[in-house]
């Protein structure tokens, strides 16, 4: 059965697919990779040896959530943005002895099964998911709402964004948990581009496959009827914009329909699909500053890989 928030994102996914493909230079946003099949591909990225964002992350999360739950305070209501499959819930939520877990993810069914997994393993939490595209304003469940709060926006989901973007993001976060929440926030970090080129075009090509889903997903949904064969997945590292960037490239010309309309797209010319945006520990500061966060502790490891970062959202922090 399709609920009324499946409806709501379809009907988004549409509008961004037609106007991103009008577009001269074309583009989706990064958020549509998952649906469903995304969802489980981006799974299997994780686990993959040249993906080292998750366990360098997980390691971070086991070594220092208890941490968190000392200087941010226990008892909270933890919200996820974009929890997928809430795999480094648990660490998280049992540190922090969460009062209640809000998982918001835009592929509803994902959502469902992963909150119904999770129920499983913490039967005594009060788990309540939200469908909704965390992006945009979410009004939380009635029953958490004037509750002390504790953000979770780990995988470094904030590097998909542009900086003025991730600023308002942010913003939103600090509006959406109201009161004076805290943010805990995984962040990657710059670092050998040889290394980050690897994690985004990996040599089994499960990244190229959930980049190349995009295009099935419009087939599937959009009535589309774009040849997968004519294009090709690449990651370049943009040094000018310290990010890399997913495309799908187009290796012939080709046509297509896709929402009712006609594309087209030269030999060579792409469709852009993600950024992920890698900063110093410094800028990470800096973007915290600029969205109405005060930063208070963050961690790395050895490598200097990853960072994860707690900060406080409390009223003299905002700026006017």
């Amino acid at each position: 059965m399709t609920s009324v928030a499946d409806t709501l994102l379809d009907s988004d996914f549409a509008d961004a697919v037609v106007r991103g493909l009008s577009q001269p230079r074309k583009v989706i946003p990064a958020r549509y990779l998952y649906d469903r099949r995304g969802s489980e591909l981006f799974e299997e990225i994780t686990e993959l040896p040249e993906y080292y964002p998750t366990r360098t992350e997980t390691g971070l999360l086991n070594a220092h959530a208890p941490e968190i739950g000392r200087i941010a305070g226990t008892g909270k209501v933890v919200v996820e943005f974009g929890s997928g499959s809430s795999t480094k819930t648990p660490v998280f939520v049992e540190a922090l002895r969460a009062a209640a877990y809000v998982p918001i993810d835009i592929s509803a069914s994902f959502l469902r099964d992963a909150a119904a997994r999770l129920a499983r393993m913490l039967p005594e939490l009060d788990i309540l998911p939200v469908a909704a595209d965390f992006t945009k304003p979410i009004a939380l469940p009635s029953a958490v709402k004037g509750r002390p709060m504790i953000g979770f926006f780990p995988g470094s989901t904030i590097g998909n964004l542009t900086h003025a973007a991730a600023v308002d993001l942010l913003r939103a976060f600090r509006a959406t948990l109201g009161g004076e929440p805290w943010l805990a926030i995984g962040i990657d970090l710059r670092k050998n581009p040889r290394l980050i080129e690897a994690a985004y075009d990996d040599s089994a090509g499960v990244t190229a496959a959930f980049n190349l889903n995009l295009l099935a997903r419009i087939n599937r949904e959009l009535d589309g009827n774009i040849p997968l064969d004519a294009f090709e997945h690449r990651a370049p590292w943009n040094d000018d914009l310290g990010r890399i960037e997913m495309h799908l490239a187009a290796t012939r010309d080709v046509r297509f329909h896709a929402g009712g309309e006609t594309f087209s797209l030269r030999e060579g010319e792409t469709i852009h699909t993600e950024n992920s945006h890698k900063y110093t520990i410094e800028e990470a500061r800096l973007l915290a500053r600029a969205a109405g966060w005060r930063p208070v502790r963050y961690w790395t490891d050895a490598r200097a890989l990853f960072s994860f970062h707690l900060w406080r959202g409390d009223a003299d922090a905002m700026e006017p």
